[in-house]
């Protein structure tokens, strides 16, 4: 299966929700990939997710009501099991095979649920991207969630490029415009399914973020950013930061505080996206006041970036035909344009062959 415009990568894992967003038998509607879907859990526990319009009269089935692992339409009644099949109808004994709704793979993991919306056959959940701290006791953070107005390869370039800490950010996450002049890539690694890029920051001061939630707050630092982009758009940074001189480079870790950052891009629709996040640390885990600081000021990055992807999507809209034009630090974000590429045109010779197979 391959989407009908050629736009999104259909068969592969999305973050559809986090597993605490359907507590309390809550039901959610959400778009993805410009297709209405349902989520919700069973009364066994079991997330479901199914197209979100009744097959009768496309009635919205989270207003519907949950029954064991089925869901009723409140509409006329009828009601379906998690496979999408329709099992009752109110006053007809006879149910027509064709009756039924879309169902979506689902996997829930380390408190993230995943959702494939291609083909259900080629849904394997070991090619889910495993991010172990989500899980590990040694780690902590909130989970959270926002919602952009704009096309998430925006936001994939945004995250792909180091660069705009410095002035974007001076006053939450970058520290300095110095950042800018004094770093660059160490190392950036072109993968098939993305790109690995490693950034240094020696004797420097620590950005605010990481200043409010230490004691030595006016000591330099040495500073290493790992970051991972991952196809369809999922980003892991890895921050270390360690007194200045104490030996990171060469592997010493003693007074070194490290954060492991996810993010998750699922596109709502070309021009809208759902954005999961967590950034978690390990140290001075039983202060829960680390973990609400840092996503506060997490928090507060987004909404800066946020404030110049909304505004780009805006101008993009407006002049559809603009070409923007590259600089030596969109390498990463540059080569992650060209390996989506690739596996959306791989996606879509495979969905013909499979057409002419069958004709």
């Amino acid at each position: 299966m391959a989407h009908k415009d050629g736009i999104f990568l259909m068969n592969c894992w999305y973050v559809a929700a986090w597993s605490h967003d359907l507590i309390d038998g809550k039901k959610m509607a959400r778009t993805i990939l410009e297709l209405p879907v349902v989520l919700y859990r069973g009364e066994s526990g079991r997330v479901v997710a199914l197209d979100n319009r009744c097959c009768h009269r496309a009635a919205p089935l989270d207003m519907g009501r949950i029954e064991g692992d089925c869901l009723r339409c409140m509409y006329h009644g009828m009601k379906f099991e998690p496979s999408g099949k329709c099992i009752e109808i109110p006053g007809q004994e006879r149910i027509p095979p064709k009756l039924g709704v879309r169902s979506y793979p689902v996997v829930e993991r380390d408190g993230i649920i995943w959702i494939w919306m291609g083909d259900a056959e080629l849904a394997d959940p070991a090619d889910i991207v495993d991010f172990p701290a989500l899980r590990d006791p040694k780690w902590r953070g909130i989970p959270d969630y926002m919602h952009y107005d704009a096309n998430w390869m925006l936001i994939v370039d945004n995250l792909s490029d180091f660069a705009h800490l410095a002035f974007v950010h001076t006053n939450t996450l970058g520290g300095s415009e110095e950042y800018a002049y004094t770093t660059k890539p160490a190392a950036i690694e072109r993968l098939d399914d993305g790109f690995r890029v490693e950034r240094w920051h020696m004797d420097s001061d620590s950005p605010p973020y990481h200043r409010k939630v230490i004691p030595n707050k006016l000591d330099k630092v040495d500073r290493k950013n790992i970051g991972h982009m991952k196809i369809p758009g999922m980003f892991y940074l890895y921050t270390t930061f360690s007194p200045a001189g104490s030996g990171l480079k060469e592997g010493k870790q003693e007074g070194a505080r490290r954060y492991c950052n996810c993010q998750f891009m699922t596109p709502e629709t070309r021009r809208s996206t759902h954005f999961f996040w967590n950034y978690l640390h390990d140290f001075d885990l039983q202060d829960p006041n680390i973990a609400i600081s840092l996503r506060n000021s997490i928090e507060e990055g987004f909404y800066e970036d946020k404030g110049f992807i909304e505004g780009q999507q805006k101008l993009l809209d407006a002049d559809p035909d603009f070409k923007m034009l590259a600089i030596a630090a969109d390498a990463p974000l540059s080569h992650f344009r060209w390996a989506f590429a690739e596996a959306l045109k791989a996606e879509q010779n495979a969905a013909l062959q499979k057409e002419a197979a069958v004709a």
